[in-house]
């Protein structure tokens, strides 16, 4: 029997649909339900890798955990990964589909509609339960003919809509009461209630709000779900950025830049960094502040040859020098390993074309290549004393490195992979590390996740300002705290939802 579905729908883009999705998720899963999650279209340079190699947005794969399943690409059928402000990579059902502006992306809709389709239909007949997750926002009035994350969506899988609002940017009731009013009846008609998601201070004070939403539109507010602060959880957008920008350093903690790159990928690769009580992490605009860093880490890009030119335009390689000049580490992950390097060929025209110098301070060179690498892999690491702390990550890139007269980082093994070869195995070694051990890069994403290197890396930062290195302890409650953060939010959603029978959904089976 095909799956019931319920659709979180948004008054606007980061309003916290992703997360209002994976604590329901999370809360049904408890419950018994056979529940997995839903986007038919995405766009974000954050992504994660399945299983069986193929590639998703990092909020689905989040939501799948939520449900104790593994990712699935079905979950996330079309991910779009802007390059440009005029075009994006599209990845269709995990796989590289094409490079395309607007105008050709919505000329193939018929076609993307069917992949979607597919997708769904796989999902809903292995699921009792599915919880969709809207894009943007629900009335999105010049986008209406050519949709497929929302409406098309909801109407394909027949499903009940919550309309999530945040109440945090201000405007709340325009918000909720002009998304209603410019539905079409058929859609109001499946809007079941709302969340008001992002509240700050005292409820009591809203509840004349919620008596007013619910007078005017006649539709009960299900919850006021309260911000929670010190979240932990690998979102999709990056508005927490924005909160570390200005982040002070500090003499006796391990300060670390991130440069914030136009188009950078992956930035959940620091997030348990950030969350180190020894760590200062602050994202860098102007390479002014990366005064007084002990570390700098270039990130993932999806666009590396457009970003090294951005670099180049704003006054970073001699602020990178004078870095590296004092005796202090750099790194690259990814895009960012590859602007190490002594040179960045694109001869296919995978970016822009041609070739550009990167930094040089690695002796390596890459060549672009149309044919994406994505695997989940387990490494050792050949450049940090780190024992058997085992690291555990994944590969997303376009382009392949040679290394010159430099050693590699990591020994690296594909996870699960009988078919390893044909997505861009090689020859088991990993980046890359200069002869003094300070400017290193790699390929892998996630390469600080697990505690034990994490923390081994941090105490060498450590040993060299002349702190005292921190007990592993320290960094595995640091990586406990972030298994347990999806019950902890789920545990917060369900208890501000005021109305929660309302979002009880038996198995259809029953």
């Amino acid at each position: 029997m095909k799956a019931r579905a319920l659709a979180v729908l948004g008054t606007g883009s980061d309003v916290g649909k992703s997360l209002i999705t994976a604590g329901l998720c999370r809360l049904f899963f408890r419950a018994g339900v056979r529940v997995a999650p839903f986007k038919a279209q995405n766009m974000s340079n954050n992504s994660y890798v399945t299983p069986d190699g193929r590639e998703i947005g990092r909020a689905q794969a989040l939501q799948a955990q939520a449900c104790g399943l593994d990712p699935d690409a079905d979950m996330n059928p079309i991910l779009m990964k802007p390059e440009s402000d005029r075009s994006a990579q599209i990845v269709v059902q995990g796989k590289v589909w094409g490079k395309a502006e607007p105008r050709t992306y919505f000329e193939r809709r018929a076609e993307l509609a069917e992949r979607v389709q597919e997708s769904y239909e796989r999902l809903a007949s292995q699921y009792d339960l599915i919880v969709i997750e809207g894009a943007g926002s629900a009335a999105e009035m010049n986008l209406r003919d050519r949709d497929l994350a929302n409406w098309s969506a909801v109407d394909m899988a027949d499903a009940q809509v919550v309309l999530v609002a945040d109440i945090d940017r201000g405007g709340v009731f325009a918000q909720v009461i002009g998304t209603l009013d410019l539905l079409a009846p058929r859609e109001r008609a499946r809007v079941i209630g709302i969340i008001i998601n992002k509240f700050r201070g005292d409820a009591s004070l809203f509840e004349d709000g919620v008596r007013f939403i619910e007078q005017r539109t006649g539709l009960p507010v299900l919850g006021v779900v309260p911000m929670l602060r010190d979240l932990v959880l690998d979102q999709e957008d990056s508005l927490e950025i924005d909160r570390a920008r200005q982040a002070p350093f500090a003499p006796d903690r391990i300060n670390i830049a991130v440069v914030l790159l136009p188009r950078m990928s992956n930035f959940t690769d620091v997030r348990r960094l950030a969350a180190e009580d020894d760590v200062i992490l602050r994202y860098v605009a102007d390479p002014r502040d990366l005064a007084g860093a002990d570390i700098v880490v270039i990130p993932g890009t999806k666009n590396t040859i457009g970003d090294l030119h951005y670099l180049r335009e704003t006054g970073f390689p001699e602020a990178l020098g004078m870095h590296v000049a004092q005796g202090r580490e750099l790194v690259g992950i990814c895009g960012g390993y590859q602007m190490l390097g002594r040179s960045i060929a694109d001869p296919e025209g995978v970016e822009s074309g041609g070739v550009v110098e990167g930094f040089g301070w690695l002796d390596v060179t890459t060549s672009m290549l149309p044919t994406k690498t994505t695997l989940l892999v387990e490494a050792q690491a050949l450049h940090v004393n780190a024992g058997k702390a085992n690291i555990r990550g994944y590969y997303i890139h376009m382009g392949e490195t040679q290394r010159g007269q430099v050693r590699p980082c990591f020994q690296v093994c594909p996870v699960g992979s009988i078919d390893a070869i044909a997505r861009g195995w090689t020859d088991g070694l990993d980046g890359a590390v200069s002869d003094n051990g300070l400017i290193w890069g790699t390929y892998i994403h996630g390469v600080f996740d697990q505690p034990g290197f994490r923390r081994v890396w941090l105490n060498r930062i450590r040993r060299r300002k002349g702190l005292t290195p921190i007990d592993s302890e320290v960094s595995d409650r640091v990586s406990r705290r972030f298994d347990h953060e999806l019950d902890r939010w789920a545990d917060h959603v369900r208890c501000h939802l005021r109305q929660i029978d309302l979002l009880q959904f038996p198995s259809p089976s029953s």
